[in-house]
Order: structure tokens, then C-alpha cells, then sequence
């Protein structure tokens, strides 16, 4: 993980992860008993950041629809910041959104899976020549834990 955009963003990259029943050979012959009898395999390539965090793909955003959004996002999130905050969180707000409209077509856009409305967007896109997404998280939005 690393902080990039001043540290307006984390960036981390995903890596493609199978989940679900994996079919091992262990070199045993199927029962005789039901020569047609196979594992049923629900094996699925995912994202391990989406299957981790649970991340819900929204639908695309063009810059007119994204900057609907961003506009009370970035408000709601500049006005739950301590007040020696808001301005380096204002600050450093327009070159991030900047970064991402100049991606927009590019992008993925997720959510958790509440897909509430109002919540965090958290970007997705391939780095050229990457075959794993790169997923920006915006720090200010983020509640620390300690684990």
C-alpha cells in the first residue's frame, strides 16, 4: 500500500485469487458405482480486495454523473474532519479529482455492500500493461483501527 496524489489516495494493487470448491486430482478413479458422478465445482475467479472487503461494482460513472457525486461527498467529508484538517483535506481534494476524471473511462467504481448511495467510492483501474487492477482508497474517508 502506498499513498500517492499527496496522500489524498492509498493505492493497492489486487490480485486475481480463485475461491470457492477447487477440484484437486488425487489420482483416485471415479465410484464405479456412478461412473458419470464429477465434483460439482462453484470455483469463481475474483479480485481478492472485492471478495475481502465485499465491494459491490456500481455502475459507470461519466464526468458530469461523477461530479454529482463528488461534490456532497467531498462537502460531507471535509465537514466530519477536524477543523485544522479541512483545508489540507480542500487542498489536496482537486488534484485527486483531477487524477480521476482524467481516468473516468477507465475506471471501475465499487462500494460496500450496503450500496448506500451517499457512501465512499473506492476506484478501480489497469496500470498499462498490468493484469491486476490497482484500487484507490481515499484516506480521509477511511476510519482507522488498530488491530
Amino acid at each position: 500500500m502506498t499513498e500517492i496524489m499527496d496522500g489524498f489516495f492509498y493505492e493497492v494493487e489486487g490480485k486475481w485469487v480463485v475461491v470457492g470448491d477447487v477440484d484437486v486430482d488425487i489420482g483416485a478413479n471415479p465410484s464405479e458405482e456412478n461412473p458419470d458422478e464429477e465434483l460439482d465445482s462453484s470455483a469463481r475467479r475474483v479480485v481478492d480486495i472485492v471478495d475481502g472487503f465485499r465491494l459491490v461494482e456500481t455502475a459507470p460513472h461519466d464526468k458530469k454523473s461523477y461530479m454529482g457525486y463528488v461534490k456532497p461527498w467531498l462537502k460531507k467529508v471535509a465537514d466530519s474532519l477536524p477543523e485544522d484538517e479541512q483545508d489540507e483535506f480542500k487542498a489536496k481534494a482537486q488534484p485527486a479529482i483531477k487524477f480521476i476524471l482524467g481516468k473516468i473511462k477507465d475506471m471501475q467504481f465499487f462500494t460496500g455492500e450496503s450500496m448506500d448511495s451517499d457512501a465512499t467510492l473506492v476506484y478501480a483501474y489497469y496500470k498499462e500493461g498490468a493484469s491486476n487492477p490497482t484500487f484507490l482508497f481515499p484516506r480521509y474517508a477511511l476510519d482507522e483501527m488498530k488491530c
